[in-house]
């Protein structure tokens, strides 16, 4: 009896009872997932080895953590912002309608004040830790992504990945930006390398939901021209990515580890984009787009590690 009394006594103390607890970690676990965490670790790969190449090697940890908090931040808002207004057609799709929009964890109204909060306190955290152009960047990465990629080009045409992609470009020109207080060539070739990676990244993976993508009249690649198409967009975007990071060997100028890291795992890319090709061009049944999607992922890991790593042991190539 006095186990029971004391215990009710400690949850009226407290003022949280279990199923109020429960609750509380849902609604944050449901926030959470509205910023699509793992988009925003891909994002901080591109981010942090820019910064180590504007520096030329080591940098303020400082500096580093203030610019991987305020990315976090501005690809979260973004995120939250792309949730807030694809809530009608996640809803059509099994790989999205279980958001916490679609299953009413959070409501519209809470999404969009996290969505202004998230993308404020992200601007005002790159403008005090780096400066002012990191912060304007920032911004205009939040507005390529939730205005030309999510309300126009999304429902428009089957493009929408590859200039929608440019928001997913803008964390390598905050790195440097955020060392340097400039732009140069150096972030603009690794701007183009992402560039062209996103559709050999992305289209892979929309033929594994063609089906929900045609549901949601989203017109991906994948439903407008089918596999096929996407396999040929494939080989020819990896060679076009491969192509575009050795343009950085000369211009900043890069050593062995850069290089043997883009040429290594490049060849790699390209080997995957032709065997996907080749087995659906012949009909074999070995055509398998998702392989292709998570070495992709893999290659730019593996690319940016060459970038942060170059300029601290530096090993001319000459």
């Amino acid at each position: 009896m006095t186990g029971t009394s004391t215990q009710a006594n400690a949850v009226d103390v407290s003022g949280n009872s279990p199923a109020e607890r429960s609750k509380l970690k849902r609604k944050i676990a449901a926030y959470v997932s509205l910023t699509k965490p793992r988009i925003i670790e891909l994002l901080l790969v591109t981010t942090l080895p820019t910064m180590f190449l504007a520096a030329g090697g080591l940098f303020s940890p400082w500096l580093a953590l203030g610019v991987l908090l305020g990315g976090t931040l501005s690809a979260a808002s973004a995120n939250v912002f792309n949730c807030y207004l694809d809530r009608d057609i996640d809803k059509l799709m099994r790989r999205t309608k279980n958001r916490p929009l679609v299953t009413g964890e959070v409501s519209p109204r809470e999404s969009l004040v996290f969505a202004w909060i998230l993308g404020i306190a992200s601007t005002v955290v790159l403008w005090l830790v780096a400066n002012p152009l990191t912060a304007v960047l920032s911004v205009a990465a939040i507005l390529l992504y939730v205005v030309f990629y999510t309300m126009i080009l999304k429902r428009r045409t089957d493009q929408n990945i590859v200039w929608g992609g440019i928001a997913g470009c803008m964390p390598v020109l905050i790195g440097w930006a955020s060392v340097t207080n400039s732009l140069s060539w150096e972030p603009l070739i690794l701007f183009a390398v992402i560039f062209l990676w996103t559709p050999a990244h992305y289209w892979p993976l929309s033929v594994k939901y063609a089906d929900d993508y045609e549901k949601a009249d989203v017109p991906m690649l994948s439903v407008t021209m089918g596999e096929g198409a996407v396999a040929m967009q494939s080989v020819l975007y990896a060679w076009a990515t491969v192509i575009a990071s050795l343009l950085l060997i000369p211009v900043a100028p890069m050593g062995w580890i850069y290089t043997i890291a883009v040429v290594g795992a490049g060849v790699w890319f390209i080997a995957e984009a032709h065997r996907l090709y080749h087995a659906v061009v012949t009909n074999n049944g070995e055509a398998k787009p998702m392989r292709v999607f998570h070495l992709s992922i893999t290659y730019l890991t593996l690319v940016f590690i060459g970038v942060g790593l170059d300029p601290i042991f530096y090993f001319p190539l000459g």
